[in-house]
């Protein structure tokens, strides 16, 4: 496995690869991005996978500076899984304008109206970062195929489109939500977790659960269920951001007739903001 840093040796490694598989992460590696990793070496004849946090998707009061990096871990873990190449390069060489403090990156990706929704209200220009680094490393990478976790199923939705509106020749491989024995899905803020908060921090899950046992019986007051499942977690110390009941094609408010549906929630315990959805098939 090659740990490489600079675009011109990537762009080198790669330039008699004909196959190749991108897996953008930024690091403090789990169980779900090596699923992904797994995932991509059945599609792939080289994986790539970048680890860099992207202080483009932060917002000032977010986690930027106590992110945890966790390089030398992270390493180990993709050459057992059977990455080819990590991709890690400095700010500088993602952003060429930086200057020391300032990204002084003016030229971003303009995003639809969907990515001020959900996530985006309360994390605003987050996606637009998001597709900005993507953008950048499918432009150096020049992947055929590239694998996003359906954790974050919005993201997933908004890069998809990025893809189909862009052209570009890429496929987006989802990975399937690694979870937990509670329910509780992986994510790296798992780690900011206390004792106390991890031991209630499948509640989430379990509430999104009900909302979908409530639609498969027949009930259809998707507005009254979110309401309801947003009360019941603030009554168990929750801080909550939304539940959300959503059409799978498009990510609007879901109508009655339809039937591809996934309930998305985010929400705080303590100060960890988590998130957390689940797809399935009204009758």
């Amino acid at each position: 496995m090659q740990i490489i840093d600079s675009k011109s040796t990537l762009r080198l490694a790669l330039k008699n690869r004909i196959n190749i598989g991108l897996v953008p992460t930024m690091g403090n590696l789990h169980a779900g991005h090596i699923q992904l990793v797994k995932l991509a070496k059945q599609h792939a004849e080289c994986v790539v996978v970048s680890i860099f946090v992207n202080p483009l998707q932060f917002g000032a009061n977010e986690d930027l500076a106590s992110y945890p990096r966790t390089l030398a871990a992270d390493c180990e873990k993709l050459e057992a899984a059977g990455a080819d190449i990590v991709f890690t390069p400095s700010m500088a060489e993602l952003y060429p304008n930086f200057d020391g403090i300032h990204l002084n990156q003016n030229i971003t990706v303009n995003l639809p109206d969907i990515a001020n929704i959900l996530c985006g209200v309360s994390r605003p220009g987050h996606f637009a970062g998001v597709a900005t680094i993507v953008t950048k490393l499918f432009n150096i990478v020049q992947p055929q195929i590239a694998l996003f976790g359906k954790k974050d199923f919005q993201q997933l939705f908004i890069i998809r489109e990025l893809v189909k509106q862009l052209n570009y020749p890429i496929e987006i491989i989802a990975g399937e939500t690694v979870r937990e024995i509670s329910g509780l899905a992986l994510s790296s803020r798992n780690g900011y977790l206390s004792e106390t908060a991890r031991a209630n921090a499948s509640q989430l899950n379990k509430a999104l659960q009900v909302i979908i046992n409530a639609i498969e019986n027949g009930n259809t007051h998707f507005d009254a269920l979110e309401k309801q499942t947003a009360l019941e977690l603030a009554a168990h110390g929750w801080l909550v951001d939304y539940i959300s009941v959503r059409a799978v094609e498009t990510l609007l408010p879901a109508k009655p007739n339809d039937k591809n549906l996934v309930v998305l929630g985010a929400a705080k315990i303590e100060s960890t903001r988590l998130i957390d959805n689940i797809e399935f098939c009204a009758k």
